[in-house]
């Protein structure tokens, strides 16, 4: 038998690709704040992840008796590739968060696929760069952060943190050693609510115009990313284009299941003098048919006819929203939120399917 020494790091741990083995094994259970912990995975193989800093995954949760699934963006860095972090906030009501924090255990084993995206600094690259993130929205930049520091990069970058309260900010002692290190990190917290704290230094409030200008007097000069609550991104894209800043260079992420973006809410117009077939959709489980025309995607149909569909980037690229579907005939226009085998055993993309015959949804 022949040994060989000279194995490269590929060889002996190869990517790991979902496609061959999507199964992922809890490792470590950490607690970051009173509501919020991070878990962390491995392959069931020895492998290397590899990502961009502000990448998700979506995960397939085994929940009640159901899959379930749910995009996470990673917390980890691409520079320590043997494990990936996610970090979760319990949520009242919250299925999926409430079930990672009372039922997940190291050793367990569930399935996820990705990396996605496209939030990240290796696609918007910036010298000077304003990362804004409310709760734990801070986990793409926690990504950024940790990959600038593994590798030596100092590049000038403000990042401001909004929190409820100072108990709630969340990777606070993480980033405070790595802004002693970085002379050009500078790192900025704003909490909304004292809570018997006795020595608080940050600012306090909400995010507004004025807390803004004294925080990042210059913003103007800096590509940003912005992650958090949708009320809370809402007020930043506001005052930004009320600012007179360059659209263009500003770039969130939200997972927002309850909402989907206006332009998926609405059905598009059919062009004029054009005729427009109509199909029933049925969703089994719930007992409801709602009408959607061959423009309209069945997600949007559904959520305009009231009812409430796990659902995230409306583009099909995350999977959240992936059904199985039981009849009829669809024609989905993904973005690589669904692997082709799923797509043979009948799944689909709710958010970019739309019908071409009556359908019947198991859900």
């Amino acid at each position: 038998m022949v040994v060989r020494h000279n194995l490269t790091l590929a060889e002996l741990y190869p990517h790991w690709n979902c496609d061959e083995d999507d199964r992922l094994i809890c490792r470590a259970i950490y607690s970051e704040t009173q509501d919020i912990k991070t878990f962390a995975f491995t392959p069931a193989e020895p492998r290397q992840f590899n990502f961009a800093p502000g990448q998700f995954l979506t995960f397939e949760f085994p929940i009640d008796g159901e899959t379930v699934n749910r995009s996470y963006t990673i917390s980890s860095t691409p520079t320590r590739p043997f494990s990936i972090t996610i970090t979760v906030k319990r949520s009242p009501g919250g299925v999926v968060s409430n079930w990672l924090h009372d039922h997940l255990q190291v050793g367990d084993v569930v399935r996820a696929v990705g990396p996605l995206g496209e939030f990240s600094t290796w696609a918007h690259p910036a010298e000077k760069r304003l990362f804004l993130s409310g709760g734990v929205g801070a986990t793409p930049m926690m990504s950024y952060v940790r990959r600038d520091f593994d590798m030596g990069e100092d590049f000038d970058t403000l990042y401001v943190h909004f929190a409820r309260t100072p108990k709630d900010i969340v990777f606070r002692r993480e980033l405070e050693s790595m802004a002693i290190r970085r002379m050009n990190l500078k790192i900025a917290y704003v909490a909304e609510q004292m809570e018997n704290e006795r020595f608080w230094s940050g600012l306090r409030g909400r995010f507004s115009p004025h807390l803004f200008a004294t925080v990042a007097e210059d913003f103007l000069e800096r590509e940003i990313f912005c992650c958090g609550p949708a009320p809370f991104m809402a007020a930043v894209r506001g005052h930004l284009a009320a600012s007179g800043f360059d659209m263009r260079r500003y770039h969130e992420e939200s997972f927002d299941f309850d909402a989907l973006p206006q332009a998926e809410q609405e059905a598009a117009p059919p062009p004029p003098d054009a005729t427009v077939r109509s199909f029933e959709i049925t969703f089994a489980k719930s007992n409801r048919t709602v009408e959607c025309d061959e423009n309209t995607s069945i997600l949007a149909a559904a959520r305009l006819a009231g009812m409430r569909l796990p659902a995230s980037c409306a583009k099909g690229l995350c999977g959240t929203c992936k059904s199985r579907k039981l009849e009829g005939t669809v024609e989905m226009n993904h973005a690589g939120g669904i692997r082709q085998r799923e797509v043979d055993a009948g799944m689909i993309l709710l958010c970019c399917s739309t019908p071409r015959s009556d359908i019947v949804i198991d859900r």
